[in-house]
C-alpha cells in the first residue's frame, strides 16, 4: 500500500474526519461533553495481608459498608443528549477494551484454576510438601529497608518556576480537590484509560492519561508506530527523538495530558519476557538513551511522558496479585549494585531528561510492593535521583492506602481499589478521612497535589491555546472515547449513567502530505530491520528479478515464491484480535495495553507485489505455514523463495495459545519446519523473521540454501513498505541488534529463564546473575552467540581508524559532594481542614462505581493512635549520590573524549553505528570492604550512528562521564571510579567486533 492509501480505522463519515497538520491543528472543533462538577476519590488500604516492613497497610479506617460505598460521576447536562444505548456497528469496531492488568485472562479458566489451586493449597497445608520455600499468604517482613519521610518536590532549579506556580494554586485548593487530582475516577468511568477529576475552584482541569508507547490506545486515526525494540534496533538517536515528538503531537491533538510511555521496564533480563518489545533492549545504556530521547520528543510537544514500569517487572507470569490465581505478586529480589548499574540506569536517564511522571510496577521488589516500597520511591527515586514529578501506580498496582502515600505514591490509577472496577478506592473518600482523622499527614497530601500540578505547569499545559479548557469553559479535553467507536456514546461507560454525548470526533492526527507520520514510521521500521546473513550478496534484490549475469536467454519470467502466514494480512483484519492478542497474519506488534489500533497495516506480500516489476517477475504466494502436497516441485520451480516466520508475546492479562511470556525462543506456528521444507528444495532462500525479541535460528541457519536472514522485529503499520525498502536496497541495511541472539535459551543462563511454576504463595525470583545479563552473560562464560549484541550487516563496508583518547577531567574516586538544594520546596499550613468542607454537596447525584473524594454526612471522624511504618520517625540522611535530576550532577561530568574516524569503503551510501565499550581495570578492590569487584568483560557506554557517502570519512566523538566509568559501592552508597589501574576502551561495530582498543 502506498503512503497515500491509508485506511481509517473507523469513519462514521468521511466528512466527520478532521485532518490535522501543525498549521491546522487549532482549526478542529472540539465539542463539549458535559459540565465538570465532579470531584475525585481515594481510600486507604483494606487488608494487612498486603504488607511488608516498608509498606504496611496502616490505615485504621474501617472499610465502608454497603450503605456508604462510594458512587460517582460528573453531573451531566440533563437533556442535552438522548438516553438509550445506540446499536454499535461491527465494521471497524474497536474490540471491547480489556483491563490494563486484568483480574483474569479468562474468567472461566481462572475460576477453574483458582479452585484447583485452592485444593492444592489445602492439601499442601495438611501434608506440608506443596511449597518448599514458603507457605505464607503474604510476606511477613519486606527485605527492602524503610526510607521516610517522602522527599518534597520543588528543590531543583529547572522546576522552580513550575513549583512556584503550583504552590500558589495548591494553597487555594480545598482538601477534596487535592484528593480529587491525585485519585483516578475508576476504570472506564471517563473517556481515557486513566482519568483524574478537576479542582474547579482554582481552574485545574481533569487529566487524561492514555497508553501508550506505540501510539494512542483505543483511538482512531492515529499512527501505529514501530515498537520500542525496533526503535532500539535503529541505534539512531535522531529517529528516537523524532518518534517521541510525533507521539507527543498525536497525543496532544487527541487531548491526552499524560502519555503512558516510554517503557524501560522490563529491561529484558529474560529474552522471553512478554513485554520486552515495548522497551528498547536489555542494555541499560541503549535503553536509557532511547528512553531519554523519546521523553524529550514527547515533552517538547507539551505532553507529560511516563517512565515505566518502575522497577523489576521482568516477566508476566505472577506479576500481579490474583492475575495468576495467587494472592500476591512475584517478588523480584535485586541486590543494590545490580539495581543501580542495570535496572535503575534508564530511569536515571529519564529523570535527567525531565520526565514528568514515573509509573511504579505491579510486582514486589525485595518483598515489598513497588508502589508501596519506601526505599524505591522515597529513598532512590525522589531523593537520590532527584525526581520532581509525580509517581503514579500501574493500573491496580496500589495495594495499600495511607501506607503507599507515605511510601511515595502520588497518584493512584485507575482509582479503583483492590479489585477491578469495584469503585472502592484505596484513596478517594478514604484518603479524605485519613487526613481528617490525623493518620495521613496533610504535608504529604500537599506534596502529592503539588507534584501533579507542577508537572502540569512544567509542560506548559496551562497554555489555553494549545490546551483549551474542557467544557463548559472551553472545548478541550479528550476528543475520543476508549470505550466505543460511535460518534455519540456514553460519557461514563463504567457507571449506571446513561447520558450520552459526542465522544468521538474522529480527529485525524496522522498528518498528511510531507507531514504524514507514516513516512517517519516507515523510515524507523526500515532502520530497525537487521540483516544478519547475506551470502553471495543475494540482497539487495533487483526489482526486475534477474541480475545481469543470471538472466537466461529469451523472456523468461523470474519466479518468486512467498511462503508463510506472516507474509499476509490477518484474514479478519489487523485489529480483529482484542488488544492484538493473537498471532494471525503478519506480526507487526506484540499485544497488551501497549498495543494500538492499526489505521491500516501493509503486509509484506502487498509491498513486494508493488515493488517487483510484475511484467518480469511472477510471484507465487502461499500464505500458510503448512505447504500443499505439491510443495517440493513448486519450490524447485522458483528462482527465489522468501519465507516469513514469527514469534509473538504480550502482556499477562490476556494470552494466545497459553503464551504471555515466551517459554522458548523458537519461531511459532511451525516456523522452523516451514523454513526447512522450503530451503531443502529452493536453492535461494531468504528468511524474514518478525518477532518480539531474540529467536533461536539453529534448526536451519546453516542450511546452504538459506542465503539471507532478516530480523525485522515489530515494524508497525508500515511493515511491508519498510521491509521492501531494505530488501530492494532503497535504503541501506543499517539496523543493529539491540539484544543477543543465542544458540539456545539455556545459553542466556539461569537468570534468562521465565519462572513458570511458583515456588511459593509469594513467588520469589532472585536476580543472582547480578549485572551479567544478555551479552554480559555470554562474555563472562565464554559462550559464542549466533549473533552478538550490536551486530548487523550493511550493503556497503566501513573502516575504522584514527583512534584517540583525550582526558577531559582526571580520575578521582568519588563525585563532588552533593550540592545543597538550590531552592526550597513549597510550604503550606499543616492544620487539619474542617470536616464539613469534605461532605458530599447537598442533592449531589452519585454514579455507581465512580470514585469521589467526599465523605458521607453521617460519617464519624475520630482520631486515634496511628501505627506508622517501622522507621517512619527515623529521618534518613540525603544520599551522597543525589542532588540533581538523575543523581549528583558530578556524575555527568565528562572525563574522557573518545575520537575515531570512520570511512565508507564500499560502493554505495550507507550508515554505520560506532559503538564504544568500556572494560574496567582488573583487580579492583572496594576500599570500603577490601573485597574484589567483579566487572563484565565490557559494557556499552556510548554510540553514534553516521551516514556516509562512498569514500567519505567522518570523525565521531563520544564523551564518557563519571557515571560511565564508575561502579556502585553498596557500602559507600555512591558511585566509585577506580583510580588505580587502566580502563580499556574498545570501539567497533558490535560487542564482539572491536578493532580499535586503547587504555586510559
Amino acid at each position: 500500500m502506498s503512503l497515500r492509501n491509508r485506511a481509517a480505522k473507523h469513519d462514521k463519515s468521511s466528512e466527520r474526519t478532521i485532518r490535522m497538520t501543525r498549521e491546522a491543528e487549532l482549526a478542529g472543533s472540539r465539542e463539549g461533553l458535559l459540565q465538570n462538577e465532579a470531584n475525585t476519590p481515594s481510600r486507604p488500604s483494606l487488608e494487612e495481608s498486603y504488607s511488608s516492613s516498608s509498606e504496611l497497610d496502616l490505615d485504621e479506617l474501617k472499610p465502608l459498608d454497603a450503605t456508604t460505598k462510594l458512587r460517582g460521576g460528573w453531573s451531566p447536562l440533563k437533556g442535552k443528549y438522548r438516553k438509550g444505548k445506540e446499536e454499535e456497528k461491527d465494521e471497524g469496531r474497536l474490540p471491547k477494551p480489556r483491563r490494563k492488568g486484568g483480574l483474569f485472562r479468562s474468567r472461566v479458566c481462572r475460576l477453574i484454576a483458582s479452585i484447583l489451586f485452592g485444593a492444592v493449597l489445602v492439601l499442601g497445608a495438611s501434608i506440608g510438601w506443596v511449597f518448599k520455600k514458603s507457605t505464607l499468604l503474604s510476606p511477613q517482613d519486606g527485605l527492602s529497608p524503610p526510607w521516610y519521610p517522602s522527599p518534597k518536590g520543588g528543590t531543583l532549579s529547572p522546576w522552580e518556576k513550575s513549583y512556584t506556580k503550583a504552590a500558589a494554586m495548591v494553597k487555594k485548593m480545598t482538601l477534596v480537590e487535592k484528593v480529587n487530582i491525585t485519585t483516578g475516577t475508576g476504570w472506564s468511568q471517563d473517556l481515557c484509560v486513566g482519568n483524574t477529576a478537576p479542582a474547579n475552584s482554582v481552574g485545574f482541569p481533569p487529566l487524561c492519561l492514555q497508553d501508550g508507547p506505540l501510539g494512542i490506545r483505543f483511538a482512531d486515526h492515529a499512527t501505529a508506530w514501530p515498537a520500542g525494540i525496533t526503535v532500539g534496533a535503529t541505534w539512531n538517536k535522531d529517529l528516537m527523538y523524532k518518534r517521541g515528538r510525533a507521539l507527543g503531537l498525536e497525543h496532544r491533538l487527541k487531548g491526552v495530558n499524560v502519555l503512558l510511555g516510554p517503557s524501560m521496564g522490563p529491561l529484558g533480563r529474560m529474552p522471553g519476557g512478554g513485554r520486552n518489545w515495548e522497551g528498547f533492549g536489555p542494555d541499560p545504556v541503549l535503553q536509557g538513551i532511547a528512553a531519554a530521547q523519546t521523553i524529550k520528543g514527547i515533552q517538547d510537544e507539551g505532553v507529560m511522558a511516563t517512565a515505566k514500569h518502575y522497577v523489576g517487572n521482568e516477566q508476566e507470569h505472577y506479576r500481579q496479585s490474583w492475575e495468576w490465581a495467587l494472592p500476591n505478586a512475584i517478588s523480584s529480589n535485586i541486590d543494590d549494585r545490580t539495581l543501580h548499574e542495570v535496572y535503575l540506569w534508564p530511569f536515571a536517564d529519564s529523570i535527567r531528561a525531565g520526565v514528568a511522571s514515573v509509573m511504579c510496577s505491579y510486582n514486589m521488589v525485595n518483598n515489598s510492593y513497588a508502589c508501596g516500597n519506601s526505599k524505591l520511591l522515597n529513598g532512590i527515586l525522589k531523593d537520590e535521583l532527584g525526581f520532581q514529578g509525580f509517581v503514579q501506580s500501574d493500573w491496580l498496582a496500589q495495594r495499600s492506602g495511607v501506607a503507599s502515600a507515605l511510601a511515595g505514591l502520588d497518584m493512584t490509577m485507575p482509582g479503583d481499589g483492590l479489585y477491578w472496577m469495584d469503585g472502592d478506592s484505596l484513596w478517594g473518600s478514604r484518603l479524605t478521612e485519613a487526613v481528617l482523622n490525623g493518620s495521613m499527614p496533610m504535608e504529604r497530601l500537599n506534596d502529592m497535589a503539588t507534584r501533579t500540578v507542577a508537572a502540569w505547569y512544567q509542560l506548559g499545559q496551562d497554555d489555553k491555546v494549545r490546551w483549551p479548557a474542557p467544557p463548559p469553559e472551553g472545548d478541550g479535553g479528550p476528543n475520543f472515547s476508549s470505550w466505543t467507536n460511535d460518534e455519540i456514546g456514553l460519557i461514563h461507560t463504567g457507571s449506571d449513567d446513561e447520558t450520552k454525548a459526542v465522544v468521538n470526533k474522529f480527529v485525524d492526527v496522522q498528518g498528511e502530505g510531507d507531514d504524514f507520520h507514516g513516512r517517519l514510521a516507515q523510515e524507523i521500521a526500515a532502520e530497525g530491520t537487521v540483516l544478519v546473513k547475506n551470502e553471495e550478496n543475494i540482497l539487495p534484490l533487483n526489482r526486475e528479478g534477474w541480475s545481469g549475469q543470471e538472466k537466461p536467454a529469451g523472456n523468461a519470467m523470474y519466479r518468486v515464491g512467498i511462503f508463510g502466514e506472516d507474509a499476509g494480512q490477518n484474514p479478519n483484519g489487523p485489529n480483529a484480535c482484542e488488544d492484538r492478542n493473537c498471532n494471525e497474519g503478519t506480526l507487526a506488534s506484540g499485544w497488551g495495553s501497549g498495543a494500538v489500533e492499526f489505521p491500516f497495516l501493509t503486509p509484506p506480500l502487498d509491498a513486494l507485489q508493488s515493488t517487483f516489476d510484475l511484467g518480469k517477475v511472477e510471484i507465487t504466494p502461499i500464505l500458510t505455514n503448512k505447504l500443499p502436497k505439491n510443495a517440493p516441485s513448486l519450490l524447485r520451480e522458483q528462482d527465489l523463495c522468501i519465507v516469513f516466520i514469527n514469534s509473538d508475546a504480550g502482556e499477562g492479562y490476556t494470552s494466545w495459545h497459553h503464551i504471555t511470556d515466551r517459554i522458548d525462543l523458537h519461531p511459532q506456528k511451525g516456523g522452523d519446519a516451514l523454513v526447512n521444507i522450503v530451503a531443502k528444495a529452493c536453492s535461494k532462500t531468504i528468511v524474514v523473521v518478525h518477532a518480539v525479541g531474540p529467536v533461536i535460528l539453529e534448526r536451519w541457519i546453516k542450511k546452504p540454501n538459506v542465503k539471507a536472514v532478516v530480523l525485522a522485529n515489530l515494524p508497525g503499520e508500515q511493515s511491508g513498505n519498510a521491509l521492501a525498502d531494505v530488501l530492494f536496497g532503497t535504503v541501506d541495511a543499517s539496523g543493529r541488534l539491540p539484544y543477543t541472539v543465542g544458540k539456545s535459551l539455556s545459553h542466556y543462563g539461569e537468570g534468562g529463564q521465565i519462572m513458570t511454576k511458583p515456588n511459593g504463595i509469594v513467588p520469589q525470583q532472585d536476580f543472582n546473575e547480578s549485572v551479567f545479563i544478555d551479552y554480559r552473560h555470554f562474555d563472562k562464560y565464554g559462550i559464542t552467540p549466533r549473533y552478538e549484541f550490536g551486530f548487523g550487516l550493511s550493503y556497503t563496508t566501513f573502516a575504522f581508524s584514527g583512534f584517540t583518547l583525550k582526558t577531559l577531567k582526571p580520575k578521582s574516586p568519588l563525585p563532588s559532594p552533593r550540592p545543597e538544594p538550590s531552592v526550597l520546596p513549597p510550604s503550606y499550613p499543616t492544620g487539619i481542614p474542617d470536616h464539613a468542607a469534605a461532605l458530599f454537596p447537598a442533592n449531589f447525584r452519585k454514579l455507581k462505581k465512580y470514585v469521589y473524594p467526599y465523605i458521607e454526612a453521617n460519617k464519624t471522624i475520630s482520631s486515634s493512635s496511628y501505627p506508622y511504618p517501622t522507621g517512619y520517625n527515623e529521618h534518613q540522611p540525603a544520599s551522597p549520590a543525589g542532588g540533581g535530576e538523575g543523581g549528583n550532577p558530578s556524575l555527568y561530568d565528562e572525563h574522557l573524549l573518545v575520537s575515531v574516524s570512520i570511512t565508507n569503503t564500499g560502493e554505495r551510501t550507507g550508515k554505520q553505528v560506532v559503538q564504544v565499550y568500556v572494560s574496567f581495570p582488573p583487580n579492583v578492590v572496594d576500599p570500603s570492604t577490601n573485597s574484589d569487584i567483579e566487572f563484565p568483560v565490557r559494557v556499552l557506554r556510548g554510540f553514534e550512528k553516521v551516514r556516509l557517502s562512498v569514500g567519505e570519512t567522518k570523525i565521531v566523538e563520544v564523551k564518557l562521564t563519571r557515571r560511565d566509568l564508575s561502579y556502585w559501592s553498596v557500602v559507600q552508597q555512591n558511585w566509585v571510579m577506580p583510580s588505580d589501574g587502566e580502563f580499556t576502551i574498545s570501539v567497533g561495530s558490535s560487542s564482539r567486533d572491536l578493532p580499535l582498543v586503547g587504555t586510559w
